[in-house]
């Protein structure tokens, strides 16, 4: 048996597995493929990069996610603790600044003694796990060669979805003439004012209710972008037609074609809002969430989209109040790798056909970034345990 744990990706759940393995005085081998490859929809070279949406969901204890988070702070957990010293404006929920986040996982990883990051693909787990305790926590976008090697060791062929990324905009290019600040309901409360009341009572928001940027659209505007969103040209992937497209994170353009009001009940869902110009609620409305520590770049909430780079300009710039856009990032589309974990893992993450093999992260089936991240911890504490007392029982995510 190495003197070490092997973790291979280093995403959420495997930085947060290489920092609770080497706080535990255990020394790591994180292997990361990059710089040295990417994959389709990973840009910068940090670890714990965040691809999609930048909120880790609510922060309430009376929210499984939050009361979830809540049990991670307890635990120590590395990555949640860098959640929230990053955080930006979201309201009730937990949103980071994607950049300084990765960037402070990175720094943290890289500064600990214990953990030996390696740049290169995997695709000898056989090998590495003969040798000794390996966690596999490629995520979602695990390389074609890893991939291969997993339908090797499990016996089966890889699951996959379709998952996607919403577009991001700079905020200096929106039309404050028409969007205005505020959270869901806050402007309900409101007493009766005058457009010049509203204003001032916004220069005098607290962060908190500056959370959100809104963006009202009447009737004929909404009618005019649900019909280009429905005839817009998307990138060609034929799979998309057999249902691989993961529900909750549905493409704006399919949610569409569910029919003319699909997304006046979905994303744009107009309730809880007044639209100061009119005083009275919109036909339909869009939410930008601020995406940096700065505020200078917002996402736009629940736009995933598999759309054409020149279509997404051309259509989303008929939004009111983002006719000048300036695009900082399109949305992506890309396919996401899970395996069958109630038939192939035990309880503690380990593949039950070979105790030396733990898997964690999204490639496990999780949801989100946060249970990403339990996961890894969970997948840790059980790889230190067999590490440190071979024959003792572990820890289940249920006993954690």
């Amino acid at each position: 048996m190495k003197d070490y744990i092997t973790i291979i990706g280093g995403g959420l759940a495997g930085s947060e597995a290489a920092y609770q393995i080497a706080k535990r005085g255990i020394k790591v081998k994180l292997y990361e493929m990059k710089p040295v490859k990417f994959s389709p929809a990973h840009s910068n070279e940090n670890l714990a990069e965040i691809v999609c949406s930048n909120s880790f969901k609510s922060n309430l204890l009376t929210n499984a996610c939050g009361l979830l988070k809540e049990e991670l702070r307890k635990l120590d957990s590395l990555l949640i603790k860098i959640a929230d010293e990053t955080s930006v404006p979201a309201g009730q929920a937990l949103a980071v600044d994607r950049e300084v986040f990765s960037k402070r996982v990175t720094d943290e990883i890289n500064n600990n003694p214990l953990i030996e990051i390696i740049h290169e693909e995997v695709t000898n787990i056989d090998e590495i796990a003969r040798q000794g305790i390996v966690i596999i926590a490629t995520g979602p976008l695990t390389s074609e060669g890893l991939t291969k090697q997993i339908s090797k060791i499990t016996g089966q062929d890889k699951l996959y979805f379709y998952d996607a990324a919403a577009p991001i905009v700079e905020k200096e290019s929106i039309d404050f003439n028409i969007a205005f600040y505020g959270d869901r309901y806050s402007q309900e409360k409101k007493k009766e004012e005058t457009i010049e009341q509203w204003h001032e009572r916004l220069e005098k928001q607290d962060k908190e209710e500056q959370s959100y940027i809104n963006l009202p659209m009447n009737k004929e505007e909404y009618e005019d972008f649900w019909k280009e969103l429905v005839e817009a040209e998307v990138v060609n992937l034929h799979q998309f037609e057999k249902r691989e497209i993961f529900e909750g994170c549905m493409p704006i353009e399919i949610m569409a074609k569910r029919g003319i009001d699909t997304l006046r009940f979905g994303p744009l869902k107009p309730v809880g809002f007044d639209d100061p110009r009119t005083g009275k609620r919109p036909y339909a409305l869009i939410q930008l969430r601020q995406d940096n520590k700065e505020g200078t770049i917002y996402n736009i909430v629940g736009f995933q989209t598999n759309l054409k780079f020149g279509e997404q300009k051309r259509i989303f710039s008929k939004i009111p109040g983002l006719k000048n856009a300036e695009f900082v990032k399109y949305g992506v589309m890309h396919r996401n790798t899970y395996i069958n974990s109630t038939k192939l893992l035990d309880e503690t993450y380990n593949l039950k056909n070979n105790k030396n093999i733990y898997f964690a992260g999204q490639i496990t089936g999780v949801e989100g970034y946060v249970e990403s991240i339990s996961s890894g911890l969970v997948a840790a504490l059980n790889a230190i345990s067999q590490f440190e007392f071979p024959l003792s029982g572990r820890v289940s995510n249920c006993e954690k």
